[in-house]
C-alpha cells in the first residue's frame, strides 16, 4: 500500500465523497428532524405541559380545571383567529392570538409600545406595521365576519345562519415580535386582549355553539422538578378526562409531526440517501478498476511470491485485506469531510435569511458515524472481489510475462441476450408509462414510466461491454485523420473492451442522471409554464370593492387608472368591465361578461393567443363556461340587458375564465349602465413580481380610493422558484456522481500505461516523440470521458421527457425541451476532465527511457 499511494489515494478520494455524501446526509435528516420538532415546540414557549384532545372536545371550563389544578402556575387555551387589516389601498389577512396570560406561554416579545387593552386595540408585528407605514398610536381598519343573531328562513322553508362583514377601527398599541419564528408559516401573528378575541370567536360562531379547544398549554410552578412535572400530568389528566393526552412540549411536536408526515418521518433521508447509492455504485466501478490497476502494476510480485510459497487463498486476502483498510480509513476521511461541510452550512446559513432557528453545531450520534464507515468498507471490498479473484486465479510462471488483454468470449451470449431483452423491454413499458399518462391512468403511468426506465437503464450497463466500445472505435475513426496520436488514442481504447465500457459506463450513469433531470425539468417547465399562464391569465388585477343597485362593480376612479398606468414596473395595462348578460333565444341563462379593448386584452393576457379572433360582433365563449351555463353547441347567442338586446357570434375557446368575452360597444349594445371597474396589469421583463405588485399597492394609496388589488404573479413566480431549487439541488447531487466517475477515467490511462510499458518504449524508439505520447493518452482520456458523456446525454434526454410527459400529460402537451446550456456544460466538463485525467499517466509514460522500458521484459 506504501508503494501504491497515488493509485488508493485516487480510488480513497471516490469512496470518501461518497461517504461523505451518506454522512452530510444522516445529518442534515437530523437537523431537519429537530428544526421541525423545534418549530413546532416553538409555538408553546416556555410551557412545561400540552393538554391536547384531536377531536376539539376541550371547552372553557376545562382551562379552568386547568388553572385549579395544585402546581399549575398558568394555563391558557390554544385560540387564533383571522381578520382582514385594511389601510390606504393594502389589505392584510391577518391571523390573530390572545395576549397570554402568563409570558411563559406567549413566543411572542413586544418591541414597542404595550400589549391592547379593551377591545379597540391590537398590536401587531413590526413587519405588517411597516407594509402598512402605521406606527404605535396609528389607526387600521379590520373587517371580520359577524354571524346574525336570528336565523334566515328560505323560501322551501329551511333555516339557516347568515352573517355579515363588519368593519372596525382598531388603534395600534404596539409592536411585536416572533423572535423563534414559531409562527412563520402563518405568516406572523398580531395580538389582540383576551376578552376581544372570546367577543371575536363568539360572533362567528352560530348562536348556542359552544367553543372548542384543541390545545390547553400549562406553565408550572416546578417546571425543573421531574417529579413535580410527573404528578402534575397524573392531577390534570384526573382534572380534565375529555383531554386525550397530557405530554411535554417536546412530545407533543413530535406528535404533531409524525401526524402532518403520516409517521413517516424519513422521507428525506430515502430520497437523499437514493442519491447517494447512486454515488456509491459509481464509486464502487472506480475502486474495481483502481483494484484493477494495481494487479496488473503487482503482477511479477504476485508471481514471486507464489513462486515462493503462498496460496491462492492468502493472495485472494491480501488484496481485500488491503481493500477493507482503504475503504476504511476513506470511509473516516468521509465522515469528517461530511460532518465538515454540514457545519460549514450551519455557520453560513443564517446570513441567508432562512426564517427558521437552525442549531450551531452538528449532533454527531453513532447512526451518523457507524452507517457510512460500513457503507464505504463493504462497497470497498465489493468492488475488490473481481480483481482479487483475478490476482488468485494468475499461474506463477504466466504472471511472470505481460498478459493479453481479456477477449469477450465465455457468457457473452446469454450476458447479450439479458442486456436486449432488459433494454428494449425496458423501453417498452416506458413507452407505455407515457401513453398511460395521457389517460385517466396517469399514477399507473408514472410507476411504469420509472420502472420501464430502471429496467432499460440496466439493461444499457450490462450490454455496454458490447457496443460501446463499438461506439468509441467509431469516432476514433472520426478523429483519425487527426494523427498519429489520435490514431493510437482510438486503437487503446479497443486493447481492453471490458475496462473501457466499465470506466465509460461509470460517467454515463451520472451523466444520464444529470442529464434526465436537466431535461426533465426543462420539458416540465414548458408544460408548467403554459399550466401557468392557464391560470394566472394575468400578473395583477386592481378592481373596485362597492357594487352598484345592478349588483356589478362600481367605475373605478380615473385617479385609480392614471396611478397604475404611472407605475413603471408594469408593461401594459387593460381597461376592463366585468358585469352580466341574459341570454335569450330560447336559452334563458345569466352569464358573467367581461369587456374589454382586443388590443389591450391581448397586451397583457399571459396566452393572447386565446383571444386572437376577439372583434366586434363575437363572443368569445370559453369551453368551461359553455359547460356551466348550458351554451354548448351554439353558434350565436342574443345577449339582452337594461339598454336592449345584441347577437353575437360564438367563437369556442380553452381559455381558462370564468366569463365570455366581448368588446365595449357589444357590451355597450346592452348595456350601458356599467363603466370600466377593473384594471389588468402585465409586469414588465425583467421586473420583480413582488415589487411591481408593492409599487401598484403604493400608487393606488394614495388616491384614497377603495380598491382592492391581487397580484397572482407572486404566486406564479412561488412556483417557478420551487422547481428552480429543486432542480439545482437534484443536480447538485447527481454532480457528485459525474465527479467520482471522472476520477475512474483517470485510473484507466493509468492501467493503460501500465499494460503498454513495452509498447510504448518500442513507439519512442522508432520516433513517436514525448508530445505525440502525451497526446495520444490525452485523446484516450477525452474520448472515453466523451464517449460516457454523449451517451448519457443522449438517455437523459430520452428518460428526462419520458419522466415529465408521464406524469404532466394530463396537464397538456409536454414538448421535449433540450437544456442546451446544462448540456454543453457536462461535456465541456467532462472533455476537460479527461483531458486532466491524463496529464499524470503521461508523466510517468514518458519518465520511462525507451531502451529501459524494452529491457524490463
Amino acid at each position: 500500500m506504501r508503494r501504491s499511494t497515488g493509485r488508493l489515494a485516487a480510488a480513497g478520494v471516490a469512496i470518501a465523497i461518497g461517504t461523505a455524501f451518506v454522512a452530510a446526509t444522516l445529518l442534515v435528516g437530523n437537523i431537519i428532524t429537530s428544526t421541525t420538532y423545534d418549530q413546532v415546540a416553538a409555538r408553546y414557549a416556555d410551557a412545561d405541559l400540552v393538554v391536547s384532545d384531536d377531536s376539539y372536545a376541550l371547552t372553557p371550563d376545562d382551562v379552568e380545571a386547568v388553572r385549579a389544578t395544585d402546581g399549575v402556575a398558568a394555563a391558557d387555551g390554544s385560540l387564533s383567529t383571522y381578520v382582514a387589516l385594511n389601510h390606504g389601498g393594502k389589505t392584510i389577512y391577518q391571523s390573530i392570538v390572545p395576549q397570554a396570560s402568563d409570558p411563559r406561554l406567549s413566543p411572542l416579545a413586544l418591541t414597542d409600545g404595550a400589549w391592547p387593552e379593551g377591545a379597540d386595540s391590537i398590536a401587531l408585528p413590526a413587519d405588517v406595521a411597516e407594509r402598512f407605514d402605521l406606527g404605535v398610536g396609528d389607526t387600521v381598519s379590520a373587517s371580520r365576519w359577524v354571524m346574525d343573531d336570528e336565523p334566515t328562513v328560505a323560501a322551501d322553508g329551511t333555516s339557516y345562519y347568515d352573517g355579515q362583514d363588519v368593519d372596525e377601527k382598531l388603534k395600534i398599541s404596539g409592536l411585536v415580535d416572533d423572535p423563534n419564528q414559531a409562527f412563520a408559516l402563518a405568516g406572523g401573528m398580531a395580538v389582540v386582549a383576551p376578552e376581544t378575541m372570546a367577543q371575536w370567536l363568539a360572533d362567528d360562531r352560530e348562536p348556542g355553539q359552544p367553543e372548542e379547544l384543541q390545545e390547553i398549554v400549562v406553565a408550572l410552578d416546578q417546571p425543573g422538578d421531574p417529579a413535580a412535572v410527573d404528578a402534575v400530568r397524573d392531577a390534570l389528566a384526573e382534572a380534565v378526562p375529555a383531554a386525550t393526552g397530557v405530554v411535554t412540549t417536546q412530545e407533543y411536536a413530535e406528535e404533531v409531526v409524525a401526524g402532518l408526515t403520516g409517521g413517516q418521518n424519513i422521507i428525506f433521508l430515502v430520497f437523499v440517501l437514493g442519491f447517494a447509492a447512486v454515488a456509491l455504485v459509481v464509486a464502487g466501478l472506480v475502486i474495481a478498476n483502481t483494484f484493477q490497476v494495481l494487479v496488473a502494476q503487482r503482477s511479477r510480485t504476485l508471481a514471486l511470491l507464489r513462486a515462493v510459497g503462498a496460496d491462492t487463498g492468502q493472495i485472494y486476502r491480501s488484496v481485500l485485506l488491503e481493500a477493507a483498510v482503504l475503504g476504511l480509513l476513506a470511509s473516516v476521511a468521509g465522515v469528517l469531510l461530511g460532518s465538515l461541510l454540514v457545519q460549514g452550512g450551519l455557520l453560513v446559513a443564517p446570513a441567508f435569511g432562512l426564517g427558521v432557528q437552525l442549531p450551531t453545531t452538528i449532533a454527531v450520534s453513532a447512526p451518523v458515524v457507524l452507517l457510512p464507515l460500513a457503507v464505504g468498507v463493504l462497497v470497498t471490498l465489493a468492488a475488490a472481489l473481481a480483481p482479487a479473484r483475478a490476482a488468485s486465479r494468475v499461474a506463477p510462471l504466466a504472471a511472470l510475462r505481460p498478459s493479453d488483454a481479456p477477449t469477450l468470449r465465455g457468457a457473452g451470449r446469454a450476458r447479450a441476450v439479458l442486456a436486449g431483452l432488459a433494454t428494449f423491454g425496458g423501453l417498452a413499458v416506458m413507452a407505455g408509462g407515457v401513453y398511460l399518462g395521457m389517460t385517466d391512468k396517469a399514477d399507473i403511468g408514472v410507476l411504469a414510466a420509472v420502472a420501464g426506465g430502471c429496467v432499460s437503464l440496466v439493461g444499457v450497463v450490462i450490454g455496454a461491454v458490447f457496443w460501446l466500445p463499438k461506439v468509441a472505435a467509431g469516432i476514433g475513426r472520426m478523429i483519425g485523420s487527426a494523427g498519429p496520436s489520435a490514431r493510437l488514442a482510438a486503437a487503446n481504447t479497443q486493447r481492453n473492451p471490458r475496462r473501457t465500457a466499465a470506466t465509460a459506463t461509470a460517467l454515463l450513469i451520472g451523466v444520464t442522471l444529470v442529464s434526465m433531470m436537466t431535461t426533465g425539468a426543462a420539458s416540465a417547465r414548458l408544460a408548467m409554464d403554459e399550466e401557468l399562464d392557464a391560470l394566472y391569465p394575468v400578473d395583477l388585477q386592481v378592481s373596485s370593492t362597492s357594487y352598484g343597485a345592478a349588483g356589478d362593480l362600481v367605475a373605478l376612479p380615473g385617479s385609480v387608472t392614471d396611478a397604475v398606468r404611472g407605475v413603471g414596473d408594469l408593461r401594459a395595462v387593460a381597461e376592463v368591465t366585468t358585469s352580466t348578460a341574459t341570454v335569450g333565444g330560447g336559452v334563458e341563462s345569466v352569464v358573467p361578461v367581461t369587456a374589454a379593448e382586443p388590443e389591450q386584452l391581448r397586451e397583457v393576457l399571459n396566452t393572447p393567443g386565446d383571444v386572437a379572433s376577439l372583434e366586434r360582433g363575437t363572443l368569445l365563449l370559453p369551453d368551461r363556461v359553455a359547460e356551466s351555463y348550458g351554451l354548448e353547441g351554439q353558434d350565436s347567442l342574443t345577449l339582452t340587458g337594461p339598454a336592449g338586446e345584441v347577437t353575437l357570434d360564438v367563437v369556442r375557446t380553452d381559455l381558462r375564465a370564468s366569463s365570455a368575452y366581448l368588446t365595449p360597444l357589444d357590451l355597450a349594445a346592452f348595456n350601458q349602465d356599467v363603466a370600466a371597474n377593473t384594471l389588468w396589469g402585465s409586469v414588465a421583463e425583467g421586473q420583480d413580481p413582488a415589487d411591481a405588485v408593492a409599487a401598484v399597492q403604493d400608487a393606488v394609496s394614495v388616491t384614497g380610493e377603495a380598491v382592492d388589488v391581487t397580484g397572482a404573479v407572486v404566486e406564479r413566480e412561488a412556483y417557478e422558484e420551487v422547481i428552480d431549487v429543486v432542480l439545482g439541488i437534484v443536480v447538485g447531487l447527481l454532480a457528485v456522481a459525474v465527479i467520482i466517475a471522472l476520477i475512474g477515467v483517470a485510473n484507466t490511462l493509468s492501467l493503460s500505461v501500465v499494460e503498454r510499458t513495452r509498447e510504448n518504449a518500442m513507439l519512442r524508439a522508432i520516433g513517436l516523440s514525448t508530445g505525440q505520447l502525451r497526446a495520444t493518452l490525452a485523446v484516450e482520456g477525452m474520448l472515453i470521458a466523451g464517449v460516457g458523456a454523449v451517451l448519457g446525454i443522449l438517455l437523459g434526454l430520452v428518460y428526462g421527457w419520458a419522466g415529465a410527459a408521464s406524469a404532466l400529460s394530463m396537464v397538456g402537451t409536454v414538448p421535449l425541451a433540450v437544456p442546451w446550456v446544462e448540456i454543453a456544460i457536462v461535456l465541456a466538463v467532462a472533455l476537460v476532465a479527461g483531458l486532466v485525467a491524463s496529464v499524470v499517466p503521461a508523466r510517468a509514460a514518458v519518465r520511462t527511457r525507451p531502451v529501459a522500458a524494452l529491457a524490463t521484459e
